[in-house]
């Protein structure tokens, strides 16, 4: 019996990646994050302030407040439709945050978008789904968003118990065997 666990933990340990082993993701500044268009990156940077739009959208501001507007290139972005995933921002001001997500081109600057609180932590940014897969498709209808021969009840397209696809049999060949 005892052989019996050993050889499950084994197993166990073989199978699982040891906590040890994982490394932390090395994060990167705000201005070496500007080179790394489209690429999942973790960010380390200082938050000055926390700026929040009529329409809801914030941002953390990562530039020093002596740094022009026009010369700072890097900022990290929370959409209005996130704030409930997200979370109270005021928290992080004048902190220093590390933010994992991707860097994306936005208006002559480069931005993190940070649609839920776990990206602080090392976590991916909420999913969204393509739009384009989702045409044409509601959560509602009884019917599949795409057609699939399978799940119809006709068997005409089929290969499989279709009389037309099935050799002949010879002449005395028997369908029982």
């Amino acid at each position: 019996m005892r052989w019996i666990l050993s050889i499950a933990v084994l197993c166990l340990l073989a199978v699982a990646p040891p906590a040890w082993s994982a490394k932390k993701q090395a994060c990167v500044t705000a201005e070496q994050a500007t080179h790394m268009t489209n690429k999942d990156v973790c960010v380390t940077a200082h938050v000055y302030d926390v700026v929040q739009l009529p329409d809801g959208t914030r941002y953390l501001d990562v530039c020093r407040p002596d740094t022009p507007d026009e010369r700072c290139r890097f900022t990290i972005i929370s959409p209005w439709e996130d704030r409930d995933e997200v979370g109270a921002l005021e928290k992080y001001r004048d902190t220093d945050v590390r933010i994992r997500g991707v860097v994306q081109p936005i208006r002559n600057r480069y931005a993190l978008v940070l649609s839920h609180v776990r990206q602080f932590y090392g976590g991916p940014p909420k999913f969204r789904p393509n739009p384009r897969l989702l045409h044409g498709f509601n959560g509602e209808q009884a019917t599949p968003p795409i057609r699939d021969p399978n799940l119809h009840s006709g068997q005409a397209h089929s290969g499989y118990g279709n009389p037309r696809m099935q050799e002949p049999l010879n002449k005395g060949q028997s369908t029982k065997q």
